[in-house]
């Protein structure tokens, strides 16, 4: 229960700040409710892309570290 709260609280203050600022650069609240909901809808478009791609970078990350120790001479005494 706390978490879906969290969620519709980070959703409100999200469609909230997308409304202010852009009520603010145009003085419009038409163009301000507008920002407030198409943005969240791409977000929720781009973000798995977004998500997907940081995997993608994550794992040559990784692969180049394993790469990088198992290149690496051993030190044995």
């Amino acid at each position: 229960m706390v978490t879906a709260a969290k969620t519709v609280s980070h959703v409100c203050m999200h469609m909230g700040v997308s409304f202010a600022v852009m009520y603010a650069f145009t003085g419009s609240f038409a163009l301000g409710g507008a920002a407030a909901v198409v943005e969240p809808i791409c977000n929720v478009a781009l973000m798995p892309l977004h998500d997907k791609a940081w995997d993608k970078i994550l794992d040559k990350v990784a692969a180049h570290n394993l790469q990088t120790t198992m290149n690496r001479p051993s030190r044995a005494a």
